[in-house]
């Protein structure tokens, strides 16, 4: 999985970079044998990794890495080794066999649109489309793969203020997200349905796109 994390980002393509991620998750998994390495936990590293990057180095996903010494570059590890851990702590139930915590997130945001927006709710039903089909990766990679790292690392930063963030909040967070393109479901058949929510069109956002969603999660 690490030479296809963040493809977005030149700075996880660096092979110093990526060795260092592939220490992190292997002690993490080492000492996590209930769950071990699960596929998305990989995803999970980058943000704390790049923020943690950028107190030595300036360019964000363009960083040059050469230019950090090997003992920035092992504290930027040890730091986001221990984020990941308290981020995992929090959901380790989404990474067991049978993902309890993911089945259960999907589900409270199938509720949420129920309440909030029943029209589009009555419309994905009425095309046959599922909300596990395009929100389990919504839960399990916590959005990276929908927003940019600009966007992930403001709205992670809500997460970390608010007790359960990273399970509770995220699902709000997830209904808002949703119910902004609710207009542009409507219009869609089951084919276009899934694809427009498998690849939203929210690769050029910024942080001031994300500000309105976390104003509507709270």
């Amino acid at each position: 999985d690490i030479p296809r994390t963040a493809p977005q980002c030149r700075i996880f393509h660096h092979n110093v970079v990526q060795k260092s991620m592939t220490r992190v998750l292997y002690v993490w998994a080492v000492r996590h044998p209930a769950s071990g390495y699960v596929q998305g936990i990989n995803d999970l590293l980058t943000p704390f990794y790049l923020v943690f990057l950028s107190e030595y180095l300036e360019g964000g996903c363009s960083a040059d890495i050469n230019q950090l010494s090997e003992q920035f570059l092992n504290q930027v590890e040890a730091d986001s080794y221990w984020c990941l851990t308290k981020l995992l702590d929090q959901i380790q139930d989404h990474y067991t066999t049978t993902q309890s915590g993911l089945q259960r997130m999907v589900l409270r945001l199938e509720e949420l649109i129920h309440r909030i927006d029943f029209a589009l709710y009555d419309h994905l039903e009425d095309h046959g489309v599922q909300f596990i089909q395009f929100s389990f990766r919504w839960m399990n990679c916590l959005l990276m793969r929908e927003l940019p790292m600009i966007c992930i690392i403001r709205i992670w930063d809500a997460y970390l203020s608010e007790e359960g963030g990273f399970e509770n909040f995220h699902v709000y967070v997830c209904a808002a997200l949703l119910s902004k393109f609710s207009k542009d479901l409507m219009s869609l058949d089951f084919s276009s349905l899934v694809m427009f929510l498998q690849n939203l069109p929210t690769k050029a956002w910024a942080e001031d796109d994300v500000e309105p969603l976390l104003s509507q999660a709270f």
